[in-house]
């Protein structure tokens, strides 16, 4: 017995474009973005690919790439479940700032270790700051202790697998096809568990905007193989982009 497994990173968001950080922040993406999306359905239907079930975060940049996806497919039907736990991860007080401008404040290399050490989080935003998730209603039914202030991957990983424990192992192991479309952290997250990819190791993956990665389980969920669909050196080309990002 087999499983496939489609994990797909939004499009560019308009945040991504300009080198803000953004996490729980829900802005829209780009017109590049959005043609990203697209060209990630059309992708994924030349591969002959279709889905039975749609998990994504609750921001709209990663709503909205599942959607667009879907359409190029003419699966805009599929069911999608939308979670806070597939969410990118919460920046703290980066979010909304210039990664640009955060490297000249902290330096290069402060920056670097909140972006990519694992259990090491950025400043936390205050509890009465507007950026704080527990003023936003689609979280207003979270309990108060889970709301995050800011987040190290390794919070990440450690909200997002009970969800995929939860909720998307039973959908593969009832036969239907997934797509988890996310983000860069909640992803990353997911591969590291899948790969068995040790903490010290976890900052050097970067996974590009708009470009399917797709899995082959094994009756166990452990993976046989997994590579990008489309264009290899492309795919590498991005993800290197997304490691050079400033700051």
């Amino acid at each position: 017995m087999e499983y496939t497994l489609a994990l797909l990173r939004h499009g560019q968001s308009v945040w991504n474009r300009e080198n803000i950080f953004t996490g729980w922040t829900d802005v829209e993406l780009s017109e590049r973005g959005i043609e990203e999306a697209r060209n990630a359905g059309r992708v994924m239907l030349e591969a002959g690919m279709g889905f039975d079930v749609v998990h994504t975060s609750v921001l709209r940049r990663a709503i909205d790439t599942a959607s667009l996806a879907l359409a190029e497919m003419e699966l805009g039907w599929v069911p999608m479940h939308k979670h806070w736990r597939l969410n990118e991860r919460h920046y703290g007080d980066l979010q909304g700032r210039g990664k640009k401008n955060i490297a000249e404040e902290h330096g290069k290399e402060q920056v670097q270790i909140w972006r990519r050490s694992y259990d090491i989080p950025p400043p936390p935003v205050d509890a009465d700051d507007p950026r704080h998730p527990s003023h936003d209603p689609r979280y207003a039914s979270m309990p108060p202790d889970l709301i995050p202030a800011t987040e190290c991957l390794k919070d990440v990983v450690e909200r997002l697998l009970p969800y995929w424990h939860d909720r998307i192992v039973p959908d593969l192991r009832d036969q239907r096809r997934v797509l988890i479309a996310a983000h860069g952290n909640s992803l990353r997250a997911l591969v590291k568990h899948l790969d068995g990819i040790p903490d010290h190791e976890i900052s050097s993956l970067n996974i590009p905007t708009g470009i399917p990665l797709i899995y082959r389980l094994d009756e166990d969920l452990q993976p046989i193989e997994h590579a990008y669909l489309g264009d290899a050196e492309a795919a590498e080309a991005a993800a290197a982009a997304v490691g050079a990002e400033a700051g």
